[in-house]
C-alpha cells in the first residue's frame, strides 16, 4: 500500500516537472495552494494567522487576506510576490513526498499530499507567448480523467477580454442582414437587431452551392431572411441614439442585452458572500456570472433568474451545484438577495425569507476566477448552454456587495466598472407616470417605485375606486387623523382598543405635544408581537409591555388605564402590568392631532418609542374615557384606509347601524327608535291598491328581499315550482348554500316522497336530506336502491358564524365541501341513479318534521340562510317562496 501511494505521488510530481520549462516562461496565473483542516472551532485557540472559517463537520480552516497566500503548513500567510512556483519550491515538494514515504505515520503531511492528488491544482492552464493583436492563442490543459492524462487543445482569448463576441456555428451562414452604417462614436457598436418571429431560415440544397467546413465535411448553407433594425449599442457612460450624450449611471438599469464588467474576483476561491438589491422587470435573465474561462468550461459561478425563481449555480470543477429559491421574486419591486458560498456548501436568502441550502458535486472545493465579473448579462461569455437562461437581466440594480466590497457602478476611476454596454440610469421618480385620482397624493418609496396615498373613502392603485368603509384596515402606509386629547385627559385616561394585527410591529395610536417630537406623548404600539404602552408626562418616559405576544390574524382587546403617574396595561385576559412614571409631574397635555394606525411621517414619533413602523391589520372599536369613538365618522381625514373584510361590509342591518363585535356583529337602531328595530315582515305580500284589481284577476304579489331566519320548530320555506324541482328531481344536483346556525342539530334542506301510513312506508322511498348532526354537516339520500350517508367531520358548523357549503350529487356519487376546505365523498348502493321525489323542496325545516323525514330529524335549524343556488346558475328566491311558515328577518 505504501508503494502504491509512493507511485501516485511520483506520478503527480513527474507531471509537475513536465510543465516546469513552460512555466518558467509563462507563469501560471494562480498559484497552487494547500488546504489544511483542523478539528475544533475558530477562536483565540486557533493557529490561523489572518482568517479562520468554520466548516460544517466540526472542523475549521485558515485563509489569508487579499495579497497574501496560505503557507503549506495550513495556517501562516506569506505576501504574494509571484504567481509562478519556483524551482526551489518544486524541490521542496519532491523532498516532502520522499519524507512522507519515509514517515508514513505523519498524518498532516499525508493530508497535504492527498490535497495535491484531489484538488483542482492538479489541472494546469498554460498560456503561450502573446500573439499578434486580435489573434487567438492555443492553450494546453492537462486533465486527470479516470487515471489517465488527456491533452485538450482549444482556442481562447488572451485572458480577460471585454469586447463583445459573436457566437460561432458549424453551419456556414449566408445572411441578408444589411451592413450596419450607423456612426456610434469611438466606443459604441453599430448593432443589428432582428424582429422576433420574423427570422426564416432557408436551407440551400443545391450541390453547386454547397460548402465544406475546416475538416472537409459537407455542410448546408442557410440563408437568413427577415426584418432588421439598426441601433447603437452605447458603452457605459454614453447614451442617445448615436451615443452622443454623456450619461451618468449610479443605479444601472439593464435592458436585457447589456452588461457591466468588473475585474475578476480576488481571494474568493473558497469563500464568497454576495449582497444584491435589484428590481426585475422580466422573469428570466442572468444577474451575475464569473468563472475560470470565457467559454464557461471549468469552474464558474452564476446567479440567474429562471421563471421568476432565483438560482445560484456553481461548479468547483467536478459537477454543478444548484440552489433555488422557494419563492419567486417580486416583479417591478425591489428585492433583496443574500448569497453565501464556502467550499462545497452554499445558501441563498431572498427577501428575508427562509434560507435555502445546497451543495456542489465532487471532491473539488475551490473555484478559480480568471474572467471578469459580469453583472446584468453574460458579457463576452460563450458556452451558455450550461445555463437554463442565456438572456441578460432586465431591470435595475442599486446595490452589489461581494466579500465586503461595495461595488460602484460608474466606470473607473470614478467607479469600479471596467466596461459595459446598453446601460441606463434607473429613474427614481415615477410620480409623473402615476396619475392619482380623487385628490390622492403620489409618494416615491425609493428606487423608481411610487404609490398613491388615497384620501378617506377611496382605494386602488390610483385611488380610482370608491369604497364604503365599515371596519377599517391599515396596510402599513395608512393612518386616520382625529382631534387630539388636548386637556381632556390631564389627570386620568381610560382607553380600550379592539384590533386584529397581521404584522408584529406597528404604531396603533399616537398623540404628542410638540411637532418636533418632544414633550408629552402617549403611544400604543406593537413591538416584536408584544403590546407596549409608552407615555411621558414631561419628566421621562415609562413603558409597559404585555407578558405574552399577541396572535397575528386574531381579534384582541387592549385596555390602558392611567391615573396621574400610575398606568396599567391589560391584553385580553392576561394579568395587568403596572408602572409608575418617573419625576413629579402628574398631568398630560396633548394638543396635537391624534393618529390611528400610523402617521404622515415617522419623524412625528418620539424617539423614546421602540418602533416607528405603521400598523398592519384591522382596528374595530375605540373606547376613550368611557365614550365609544366613531372610528370613521369622527375622523378628520385619512390615507390608504381600506375595508377589513368584515360581515358588516354587506350591510346586513339595512338602515340600522352594523356594530362589529369581533367576528360577529349586532344591529343598532337609529336614534329615537326603540329596540328591537322594527323590520318589514319578510313575506307579507304588498298588494296594489284595491281600485286597480279587477274582480276576476289574481293580484300580483311581490315580497321584500330579506335574509330569512328559522326558529327550529315548524319554521320553514317550501318550494314546488317547476324551475326548482327540475333541478332537484334529476340525475345530478349541485347545491351551494350559505347559512349560520346556533343549534347543533337541525334540518337544512329536504325533498322526499309523500307520507303514507307508517306501516306502509317503503324503506327505499327516494329522498334527499341536508342538515346538521351534533354540529357536523350530513348529506343523506336514497335513489330507490339503498340509503347513503355522507358526514363532514372536519368542521363544526354550530358556532353561529356564516359558512358556505357545497353538496354535489352526480348519479350515485356525492361529495361535500365546507368553506372551500377538503372535500369528502361517498356513493349509494344498487343500480338506480335518479332522484324521484314529490314533496317539493323544504328549506330550514319541514312540517311535522319527524313524520316527514321518517324520524331522521326532529327539528329544523335555529339560524339564518342567506343564499341557496342550484346547479351554479339558479338562485332560489328566499324572499318569495310558495309558502313561508314561522320565519323572520335575520337580524342578529
Amino acid at each position: 500500500m505504501a508503494g502504491l501511494r509512493y507511485v501516485c505521488r511520483l506520478f503527480v510530481i513527474l507531471g509537475y516537472l513536465s510543465v516546469v520549462p513552460v512555466l518558467a516562461q509563462n507563469p501560471v496565473e494562480e498559484k497552487t495552494t494547500f488546504e489544511a483542516a483542523f478539528q475544533g472551532r475558530c477562536g483565540h485557540g486557533s493557529p490561523c494567522e489572518q482568517l479562520c472559517y468554520e466548516l460544517h463537520d466540526g472542523m475549521y480552516e485558515c485563509d489569508c487576506r487579499d495579497g497574501y497566500i496560505l503557507h503549506k503548513n495550513g495556517y501562516s500567510c506569506a505576501e504574494l510576490n509571484s504567481t509562478s512556483p519556483s524551482t526551489s519550491e518544486l524541490g521542496d515538494l519532491v523532498d516532502e513526498a520522499e519524507s512522507d514515504e519515509a514517515n508514513a505515520d505523519n498524518a498532516d503531511d499525508e493530508d497535504a499530499v492527498e490535497d495535491i492528488l484531489y484538488m483542482r491544482g492538479a489541472t494546469f492552464t498554460i498560456h503561450l507567448d502573446a500573439p499578434a493583436e486580435n489573434s487567438t492563442v492555443n492553450a494546453t490543459k492537462i486533465n486527470e480523467v479516470n487515471g489517465a492524462d488527456r491533452i485538450e487543445l482549444r482556442a481562447t482569448s488572451q485572458g480577460p477580454n471585454l469586447e463583445q463576441k459573436l457566437p460561432s456555428t458549424m453551419e456556414s451562414i449566408v445572411s441578408t442582414e444589411p451592413a450596419c452604417s450607423l456612426d456610434c462614436g469611438p466606443a459604441g457598436n453599430c448593432y443589428i437587431e432582428q424582429s422576433r418571429g420574423d427570422e426564416v431560415d432557408v436551407v440551400i440544397e443545391d450541390e453547386d452551392d454547397g460548402a465544406v467546413d475546416l475538416e472537409g465535411n459537407n455542410v448546408n448553407l442557410r440563408r437568413k431572411q427577415g426584418t432588421f433594425r439598426q441601433r447603437c449599442q452605447c458603452p457605459l457612460g454614453r447614451g442617445g441614439d448615436r451615443c452622443q450624450l454623456e450619461a451618468e449611471v449610479r443605479s444601472p438599469r439593464f435592458t436585457g442585452s447589456g452588461w457591466l464588467a468588473f475585474p475578476a474576483l480576488r481571494a474568493a476561491y473558497k469563500h464568497v458572500q454576495l449582497e444584491l438589491e435589484f428590481r426585475p422587470e422580466a422573469w428570466d435573465g442572468v444577474l451575475l456570472l464569473a468563472g475560470e474561462r470565457d467559454d464557461l468550461q471549468g469552474d464558474f459561478m452564476a446567479l440567474i433568474l429562471h421563471h421568476g425563481f432565483i438560482e445560484f449555480r456553481f461548479d468547483c470543477g467536478s459537477g454543478v451545484g444548484t440552489v433555488r429559491s422557494t419563492e419567486t421574486v417580486k416583479l417591478n419591486e425591489w428585492n433583496t438577495l443574500s448569497v453565501y458560498r464556502h467550499r462545497w456548501d452554499a445558501w441563498i436568502q431572498l427577501n428575508q425569507e427562509k434560507r435555502v441550502e445546497g451543495r456542489s458535486k465532487g471532491l473539488f472545493s475551490r473555484i478559480t476566477f480568471r474572467e471578469p465579473l459580469f453583472v446584468g448579462g453574460p458579457g463576452n461569455t460563450t458556452g451558455l448552454e450550461r445555463l437554463p437562461v442565456r438572456t441578460g437581466f432586465k431591470g435595475c440594480i442599486r446595490h452589489l456587495e461581494a466579500n465586503e466590497h461595495h461595488y460602484r457602478f460608474p466606470l473607473a476611476p470614478q467607479g469600479d466598472a471596467a466596461n459595459g454596454f446598453d446601460i441606463e440610469e434607473c429613474t427614481a421618480d415615477r410620480c409623473s407616470k402615476v396619475p392619482c385620482s380623487h385628490g390622492g397624493k403620489c409618494l416615491t418609496t425609493g428606487g423608481d417605485t411610487a404609490v398613491c396615498l388615497c384620501p378617506l373613502g377611496y382605494t386602488g392603485d390610483l385611488c380610482e375606486t370608491r369604497v364604503d368603509l365599515q371596519v377599517p384596515s391599515f396596510n402599513g402606509s395608512s393612518y386616520l387623523r382625529y382631534p387630539g386629547l388636548a386637556d381632556t385627559s390631564l389627570s386620568w385616561l381610560e382607553l380600550s382598543v379592539t384590533l386584529k394585527p397581521t404584522a408584529p410591529d406597528g404604531v396603533i395610536l399616537y398623540n404628542g405635544h410638540h411637532s418636533d417630537a418632544t414633550g408629552d406623548f402617549i403611544a400604543l404600539y406593537l413591538s416584536s408581537g408584544h403590546v407596549q404602552f409608552t407615555f411621558d408626562l414631561g419628566t421621562g418616559p415609562a413603558t409597559l409591555r404585555s407578558e405574552n405576544p399577541v396572535r397575528l390574524g386574531e381579534w384582541v382587546e387592549v385596555r390602558v388605564s392611567r391615573t396621574g403617574r400610575l398606568a396599567s396595561l391589560e391584553v385580553e385576559d392576561d394579568p395587568a402590568q403596572e408602572i409608575l412614571a418617573p419625576g413629579a409631574f402628574t398631568q398630560l397635555s396633548l394638543p396635537l392631532n391624534l393618529y390611528l394606525g400610523g402617521a404622515p411621517s415617522p419623524d412625528m414619533y418620539s424617539p423614546k418609542m421602540k418602533t416607528t413602523a405603521s400598523f398592519v391589520g384591522c382596528i374595530q372599536t375605540i373606547v376613550l374615557n368611557n365614550r365609544e369613538v366613531g372610528i370613521l365618522a369622527e375622523a378628520l381625514g385619512g390615507v390608504n384606509v381600506g375595508n377589513c373584510g368584515h360581515a358588516c361590509e354587506a350591510r346586513p342591518c339595512g338602515d340600522a347601524e352594523c356594530r362589529p363585535l369581533r367576528e360577529r356583529f349586532t344591529c343598532r337602531c337609529r336614534p329615537g327608535v326603540p329596540h328591537p328595530c322594527p323590520a318589514p315582515d319578510d313575506y307579507t305580500p304588498l298588494v296594489p291598491p284595491p281600485a286597480r284589481i279587477s274582480s276576476n284577476a289574481i293580484p300580483s304579489v311581490r315580497y321584500e328581499r330579506a335574509v330569512p331566519s328559522f326558529t327550529g320548530s315548524e319554521s320553514y320555506l317550501h318550494y314546488n315550482d317547476a324551475d326548482t324541482m327540475k333541478r332537484i328531481i334529476s340525475y345530478r344536483v349541485d347545491i351551494n348554500m350559505r347559512f349560520r346556525a346556533s343549534s347543533s342539530s337541525g334540518l337544512l334542506l329536504w325533498s322526499g316522497r309523500q307520507s303514507d301510513p307508517q306501516e306502509q312506508r317503503d324503506e327505499n322511498d327516494d329522498f334527499l336530506a341536508l342538515g346538521l348532526d351534533h354540529g357536523y354537516l350530513t348529506l343523506a339520500y336514497n335513489l330507490g336502491s339503498g340509503e347513503a350517508v355522507l358526514r363532514y367531520n372536519l368542521t363544526r358548523l354550530d358556532d353561529d358564524l356564516w359558512h358556505r357549503i357545497r353538496a354535489v350529487r352526480n348519479e350515485q356519487w356525492a361529495s361535500l365541501v365546507v368553506d372551500s376546505g377538503t372535500g369528502v365523498s361517498a356513493s349509494s348502493p344498487g343500480q338506480l341513479r335518479q332522484l324521484n321525489t314529490d314533496t317539493g323542496l323544504y328549506v330550514g325545516g319541514a312540517p311535522d318534521i319527524v313524520r316527514t323525514t321518517g324520524g331522521r330529524y326532529t327539528k329544523g335549524i335555529v339560524g339564518c340562510i342567506s343564499d341557496l343556488v342550484l346547479d351554479s346558475d339558479f338562485s332560489v328566491a328566499l324572499s318569495s317562496p310558495a309558502q313561508a311558515t314561522n320565519t323572520h328577518t335575520c337580524i342578529p
